[in-house]
C-alpha cells in the first residue's frame, strides 16, 4: 500500500501555533508542512496563526485558556479539555502528535523538547528552598516527571530534538528503538548577518555589545551568571531580551554595579535585526534541549558562548565557546573577554556558526517529521494487511 497517495488525518496538540514563538513556532513549521503536502491537520491549540487556521485543509479547535494565573493550571486545564475533545473524535484521526505532557489520552508520537526528571535530578537544579517560589517550582517539576513519563511511555514513537535527551528518556524507561532525533529548525533568511541598526533598540555604539535572549522571570537560563561574569569584562555592554515583568535581574544588575552596562529591553519582536546589531551570543543555560534562540544565533553570524549542559557541541561545531560549567563566573568571564578583545575570532566563529544552521532547515525538520508520521501509519496498518494476506 502506498501510504503517501492517501492523506493522513492529523491532530497537533500544543498549546501555540505561531511564528514568534519558540516551541510555538516549531508546532507552526510542522502543521504548515503537513497542510501544504495536503495533509488533513486538526490544531488543538489556545493560540494558532490565521495562516494555518484559514487553510482549507485545517481544523482549528480552540482549546485552554491562557489567561490563568499559573503555567500549571493553564496546563492542567488544556489537558482535561483536549482529553475530553480526543476521546469524542479519536475515530476521526490517524495520527495524534503533542509536545510532552498535554493531555490526559494516549498519543501516537510525542515531541520530547524537555525532560523534567532529568531537570529536577540536575546538580544546577535551583529550587531546594522553602521559599514559595521554590515550592511551586518543585511541585511543577514532580507532577510534570510523573505526567510526561505516561505520555513518552505510551506513544509508539518519541522524537527527541537533541541526542542527549534520549539517554535521558530511555533513563526514564522509554525504549530506545521508540526515539528519534530530529533538531529543531531555523530560518536562514530571516536571520542572517548584516547591517546593524543600534540606534533603534538605544544601544552605545563603539563598544563590543553581547546579547542574552531567554525567560528572566526564573533562574533556568542563569542570566544571574552572567551579570556576574559581566563584572569580570569592563569594557563588554550586555543587552538583555526577556519579560521584565516580576524578575529580579535589573535589580540584581543594580545590586552588582552592571546596571549602567546593562539595556534591559524587555520582549523584542525585532529578534533579526538586534541579534544584527550585537557581537555575540552568551546562553549559559542550566537545562535546555535544543533551544532555537541558540540556532538563530548561529544563524546571524554571531559567535556564542553556551554552557555545556545540552549537547550544543553536537550541533555549534566550532560556532563559538562551551562553558562546561553553567555556574562557573570565572570560566565565563573569561571566554567573555576572550570574544569582547578578538572581533577577528567574533567574525571567524559566526561564519562557522552560520554554515552550521544552513544544515538545519526548517524545511528538514518537518520532513523528518511527516515521515515519522508515514511510518507509524504504516505500523499501524501493518497487522490489517497481514490479516488480509
Amino acid at each position: 500500500m502506498d501510504l503517501q497517495s492517501r492523506p493522513i488525518r492529523l491532530a497537533i496538540l500544543s498549546h501555540r501555533f505561531q511564528r514568534n514563538d519558540g516551541q510555538g513556532r516549531v508546532n507552526f513549521e510542522v502543521a504548515n508542512a503537513a497542510l501544504q503536502c495536503g495533509i488533513h491537520v486538526t490544531i488543538l491549540a489556545s493560540a494558532c496563526a490565521e495562516e494555518l487556521s484559514s487553510h482549507p485543509l485545517c481544523r482549528f479547535v480552540k482549546i485552554g485558556n491562557e489567561r490563568l494565573p499559573t503555567e500549571l493550571l493553564r496546563n492542567l486545564v488544556y489537558a482535561r479539555s483536549s482529553a475530553r475533545w480526543l476521546r469524542a473524535h479519536r475515530h476521526e484521526l490517524d495520527i495524534v502528535q503533542a509536545n510532552g505532557f498535554v493531555t490526559w489520552e494516549p498519543c501516537d508520537v510525542v515531541a520530547a523538547h524537555f525532560v523534567h526528571a532529568a531537570w529536577g535530578k540536575s546538580p544546577w537544579y535551583p529550587f531546594k528552598t522553602f521559599r514559595p517560589y521554590s515550592l511551586y517550582q518543585r511541585l511543577y517539576t514532580v507532577l510534570n516527571t510523573r505526567w510526561e513519563k505516561s505520555a513518552f511511555l505510551r506513544a509508539k514513537r518519541v522524537i527527541a530534538v537533541a541526542r542527549p535527551l534520549v539517554r535521558e528518556l530511555v533513563h526514564i524507561g522509554v525504549p530506545e528503538q521508540n526515539i528519534e532525533v530530529v533538531w529543531n529548525g531555523v530560518d536562514t533568511e530571516q536571520f542572517y548577518p548584516g547591517e546593524a541598526n543600534r540606534a533603534h533598540f538605544g544601544l552605545p555604539s563603539g563598544v563590543p555589545i553581547a546579547l542574552f535572549v531567554g525567560d528572566i522571570r526564573t533562574p533556568r537560563k542563569n542570566l544571574d551568571t552572567v551579570l556576574r561574569a559581566l563584572r569580570e569584562v569592563p569594557d563588554l555592554f550586555l543587552v538583555v531580551a526577556g519579560a521584565v515583568e516580576r524578575s529580579p535581574y535589573p535589580a540584581m544588575a543594580f545590586e552588582l554595579g552592571v546596571y549602567q552596562r546593562v539595556r534591559f529591553l524587555d520582549q523584542v519582536t525585532a529578534m533579526p535585526l538586534l541579534m544584527r546589531s550585537v557581537d555575540m551570543f552568551v546562553f549559559p543555560s542550566r537545562y535546555e534541549a535544543h533551544p532555537l534562540v541558540l540556532l538563530e544565533a548561529m544563524a546571524s553570524g554571531l559567535s556564542s558562548i553556551v554552557s555545556g549542559t545540552f549537547g550544543a557541541g553536537e550541533f555549534l561545531g566550532d560556532g563559538g565557546l562551551i562553558l562546561n560549567d553553567p555556574n562557573d563566573v570565572e570560566g565565563l568571564a573569561a571566554c567573555m573577554k576572550s570574544l569582547a578583545s578578538d572581533p577577528t575570532a567574533r567574525k571567524w566563529m559566526g561564519a562557522a556558526g552560520r554554515s552550521r544552521a544552513h544544515e538545519m532547515q526548517w524545511s528538514t525538520m518537518a520532513d523528518q517529521y511527516l515521515r515519522i508520521f508515514y511510518s507509524v501509519m504504516e505500523q499501524q496498518l501493518s497487522p490489517s494487511i497481514e490479516v488480509l494476506v
